[in-house]
């Protein structure tokens, strides 16, 4: 008789089975509240989480403070609904940071006590009711605005392209810098594009003002998609030298190019104003091969984490290094 043995192996994963974000799924608002409190309760002495406000129909909007610095940076994710894989990035550079942090381990080449002088605010999901209508849960809106939902959206049910928060406004053409001479179309309320009745009207983008206000970082990043550049420059002024340092190192990490902006470059976005109120660093950094009016596909989590896990805490080295030596 032969003794036959059947070897087995579980597959592969993305994520580790000990790691709490898992980037191999779509990542909802359930899910990033789930993840953020886990990330808390298991590394609670080390990390700050708080609510910073709420969008325009309740859901929370998270911020995750790691590090001892009183002075900091702003890592944010999902300004648009489609745009949901850069909250699944954030979120993995906050796990994987706060484990290196906590243990007193070096990241990659980086020593985590910079966090000790400067630390990162993590806001992951700024309009979390924009990235639940893209990914289809209408449902969970109230009955009465699902209609209005509909219209928004040309009376499309497929909800993948939209970019817009809850009131179909979008968020990164509400923020007062250049915003007069932003288009003017569309003139009402759309999935995508529509930059409101005035700046700031939009409750999430009073939000991150009001905490950008508050903490006054030292620098800011804006994560999208798609596209794979980095924006960088806008009036910069007497600061272009230095901040192109900035934009430089983290091309050369990602391997992302740098974006110029046109002669006719408006503005309205959150970057756009953070350069010109506090005359300090900020990045619009797209991640992920460029797609059309969609999210970026899961498969390309990956090949983005590599390019940009070390972005956050080699920021966070620069700006101690080159800010306050200025």
């Amino acid at each position: 008789m032969t003794l036959v043995i059947i070897l087995t192996f579980p597959s592969i994963s993305l994520a580790d089975k000990k790691d709490i974000v898992d980037p191999t799924v779509i990542y909802t608002y359930k899910k990033l509240e789930e993840d953020i409190r886990a990330i808390q309760k298991k590394y609670h002495k080390n990390l700050e989480v708080k609510v910073i406000g709420k969008s325009h129909f309740g859901r929370k909007i998270y911020a995750a403070k790691l590090g001892k610095g009183k002075k900091s940076i702003f890592l944010i994710g999902s300004h648009h609904g489609r745009e949901w894989l850069t909250t699944t990035l954030i979120m993995k550079m906050l796990e994987e940071y706060t484990k290196s942090y906590s243990k007193g381990k070096d990241y990659g080449e980086y020593s985590t006590s910079i966090l000790d002088e400067v630390s990162i605010w993590f806001i992951p999901m700024l309009n979390p009711d924009g990235v639940t209508i893209q990914q289809g849960f209408i449902e969970e809106f109230p009955k009465y605005y699902q209609l209005r939902l509909l219209m928004i959206n040309q009376f499309k049910e497929d909800f993948s392209r939209w970019k817009a928060n809850g009131k179909g406004i979008d968020l990164n053409r509400q923020y007062p810098a250049g915003w007069d001479q932003l288009n003017e179309k569309p003139a009402f309320p759309s999935y995508q594009f529509y930059k409101g009745r005035k700046p700031v009207q939009a409750r999430e983008v009073k939000i991150m003002t009001d905490f950008t206000k508050e903490k006054k970082p030292l620098l800011a990043v804006a994560y999208h998609s798609s596209g794979r550049e980095i924006y960088w420059e806008y009036k910069n002024g007497k600061h272009l030298d230095r901040d192109y340092i900035f934009a430089k190192k983290t091309s050369n990490l990602t391997g992302y190019r740098l974006a110029k902006p046109s002669k006719k470059a408006s503005g309205g976005g959150y970057t756009d104003w953070f350069i010109t109120n506090f005359h300090r660093p900020a990045l619009t950094i797209e991640i992920c091969p460029i797609v059309k009016e969609t999210n970026p596909p899961l498969l390309t989590f990956q090949e983005e984490w590599s390019r940009n896990k070390f972005v956050g805490i080699m920021l966070a080295r620069e700006s101690k290094r080159i800010i306050e030596r200025k």
